[in-house]
């Protein structure tokens, strides 16, 4: 039996159908986590969408059943998300539902019903397989690799829909009962299944926006939610000298170029949020790329490469403490060459070197390890200081 995360929109549903397909019982889990106003198009895990979902769920054949989490969604996603932004960081909410709301009331529900496997709509791969990996033990999330066969989390087929960056916080407890139906296909094929069948939510929008924002202004929504009202201060370039005014540093992320209000003959975007001094940075494009930065609250998916190897003054090889890897900063991006230096003893934290300067690496943000199309893991970019 195959517990399947619906929240209404054409990909979990078209994953819903093809496990059933293959022969699986199947019964569909929607989780009530938000409410939009109303006259808004309706999102993800809303009641809207849950409502459309069970009338999906009925023209695919499976039962369905909705949990309604708000309460869990409000203080583990929705709290950290605010208070991320007032302390001048970039979160990811949709890394931190997967986390803490999503996989693991999906293992809970299957738990009750002594299902084997939970599935979502996610475009990734799981690969299981028979070989047991020596000497390591991940002190971060105290998953030892020497005693069991691993499970590997990789790139979906669809490039440009690869989801595997959001999956990284999984663990290999969650991978081992995890089936994603969407791996090997492309969102035409699976838009073309869902228009075959006839699905209502073949013809939804493709969601944009994180479920509980509205049209992006995640400044009204702090203001809204927050009881902390943050002060005027000075936006400064980056020789020192002061440009203009911010209205509070929770209204700026790294790398954000409008709402400054600033007349310059060139772009300028934010290049640092300073809370302490209560000032944003802004620059030019390019002083917004960073070629390196420290990531900590780290989750290994798989042991990571053997180190690389240099040879001393003498020339007697010794292990570097580094390997490579590509490297990716938020979802949308391409996974770029770069060089992890890790401390052997701990994997606490990790130093990270772009073989070329990114764009807007922001603090708040998950960097996420890939070894070709496999996840090796990954983390939250650190602040400097």
């Amino acid at each position: 039996m195959v517990i399947a995360g619906m929240s209404g929109g054409v990909d979990s549903s078209v994953a819903a159908y093809l496990l059933k397909e293959k022969g699986y019982e199947v019964e569909g889990i929607s989780f009530l986590m938000w409410e939009k106003p109303k006259g808004t198009s309706p999102a993800c895990c809303s009641l809207r969408a849950v409502e459309e979902t069970a009338k999906t769920a009925r023209q695919i054949g499976i039962p369905h059943n909705v949990i309604d989490v708000r309460g869990d969604f409000a203080e583990k996603v929705i709290t950290p998300f605010v208070h991320a932004y007032i302390s001048g960081l970039t979160p990811n909410p949709c890394i931190v539902c997967n986390r803490h709301i999503k996989f693991p009331y999906l293992l809970k529900e299957a738990q009750k019903r002594e299902a084997e496997f939970v599935s979502t709509g996610h475009y990734a791969r799981i690969e299981r397989q028979a070989t047991r990996v020596q000497g390591f033990k991940d002190s971060s999330t105290t998953t030892d690799f020497s005693h069991q066969t691993s499970v590997l989390l990789k790139k979906g087929v669809d490039t440009k829909k690869d989801q595997s960056y959001v999956l990284y916080v999984l663990t290999q407890d969650v991978l081992k009962k995890l089936i994603l139906p969407l791996g090997d296909y492309t969102k035409n094929a699976v838009r073309e299944i869902a228009e075959k069948l006839g699905l209502a939510a073949a013809k939804r929008a493709e969601s944009q926006e994180i479920c509980f924002i509205q049209e992006r202004n995640y400044l009204t929504f702090i203001q809204k939610i927050s009881p902390v009202e943050r002060e005027p201060g000075p936006i400064v370039d980056t020789h020192g000298k002061i440009i203009g005014s911010h209205k509070g540093i929770h209204g700026y992320t790294i790398g954000q170029r409008k709402g400054l209000g600033i007349a310059s003959p060139e772009p300028l975007y934010v290049v640092d949020i300073d809370i302490q001094k209560n000032t944003v940075y802004a620059g030019p494009r390019d002083s917004v790329k960073k070629k390196e930065f420290y990531v900590h609250e780290l989750n290994w998916l798989t042991p990571p490469p053997p180190p690389l190897m240099k040879k001393d003054k003498e020339g007697l090889e010794k292990t570097s403490g580094a390997f490579r890897a590509t490297v990716k900063v938020r979802s949308t991006m391409q996974d770029e060459p770069a060089m992890i230096f890790l401390d052997p003893a701990s994997f606490e934290i990790v130093r990270v070197v772009f073989d070329e300067p990114q764009w807007a690496p922001a603090p708040g943000q998950s960097a996420v390890f890939y070894d070709n199309d496999i996840v090796i893991g990954g983390g939250i970019i650190k602040k400097s200081g």
